[in-house]
């Protein structure tokens, strides 16, 4: 296999892998929090109230990673996700161990690495000629 087709691949397995876990675990949660019934709980970051701020973190987590599944607008939708990681490890969990933010951290580098090349062969974004 070359280096190109074996670079596309692990583009693939990075945007199914960490799109598809970001939306499943920690998107659809915050979805149904932010459409439930009860008074929404949620950090108030950068002087946004918390419904606010979980508005922006279910539009990263299940939007933009839906579409890092596809590979539609991949950097794009790679760029969301990557500062709302980034705030997670710098603001919501600056002051915690680095078990608290280990998660954030392993999540930021797959979405930094995706917002840097992009969704690769395999993605609706070559299909529509969006390199």
């Amino acid at each position: 296999m070359n280096i190109s087709k074996s670079t596309d691949l692990s583009l693939l397995l990075l945007r199914v892998t960490f799109g598809g876990l970001m939306l499943l675990n920690h998107g659809l949660p915050k979805l149904e929090k932010l459409t439930g019934d009860a008074p929404i709980k949620f950090a108030e970051v950068m002087g946004m109230n918390a419904t606010m701020s979980l508005s922006l973190a279910v539009f990263a987590e299940v939007l933009c990673a839906a579409l890092l599944i596809v590979g539609l607008f991949t950097r794009f939708a790679a760029l969301p996700l990557t500062v709302t990681m980034l705030v997670a490890v710098f603001v919501i969990h600056w002051a915690d161990p680095l078990t608290d933010k280990e998660s954030a951290l392993l999540y930021l580098i797959p979405f930094l690495i995706l917002l840097m090349k992009g969704g690769g062969w395999y993605s609706l974004d070559r299909l529509l000629g969006r390199n």
